[in-house]
């Protein structure tokens, strides 16, 4: 189970709480509750990785309202060895400015956006992982890419500083 899920848990954490330490934590308690649960499971409500990511969302959203503050703890990207490093940095810069944005909107659009763009959700399973009809999680999401939209049209404005190609 482990094997087959871990990663995905692992992500949709982080992407809702952009905290790579957090994320492991809150991916141990669902799948330590999933073990305390099996007992009582019936198959054919949901899938499993469904109700798991129902889990993680929730643990999410509780662990976003009991904790604003940022935490320190995120672990370096790899840096590719196919692109040059000038492109890598670009990219690195795009990333955490959409990290960013995804981390000032509010809780239940990041819940939406994550489980569209990073988790592959449908939006029927996404909207049961939120409890909320379809068509309030379209809107929801709707919402959330109007938003991240805005915010990263204001911060196109920066560009980063090119080298000059000059010694000093």
């Amino acid at each position: 189970l482990m094997t087959r899920h871990l990663a995905t848990i692992k992500s949709l954490a982080w992407h809702m709480l952009g905290d790579d330490v957090t994320a492991e934590d809150i991916a141990q308690d669902v799948f330590l509750k999933t073990w305390l649960k099996a007992a009582s499971w019936e198959p054919g409500q949901a899938k499993l990785i469904t109700w798991m990511r129902r889990v993680t969302t929730n643990m999410c959203l509780d662990r976003l309202r009991k904790h604003k503050e940022k935490l320190p703890g995120e672990l370096p990207d790899m840096i590719s060895e196919d692109a040059g490093a000038d492109q890598t940095l670009v990219e690195a810069e795009q990333s955490e400015r959409v990290q960013a944005a995804l981390q000032d909107l509010p809780e239940r659009q990041r819940a939406a956006i994550t489980l569209c763009h990073y988790q592959y959700c449908s939006q029927s399973e996404a909207a049961d992982i939120l409890g909320v009809s379809v068509r309030a999680y379209e809107s929801l999401l709707a919402r959330a890419r109007r938003s991240l939209k805005a915010m990263l049209s204001e911060t196109d404005s920066f560009k980063p500083a090119t080298i000059s190609g000059e010694m000093s």
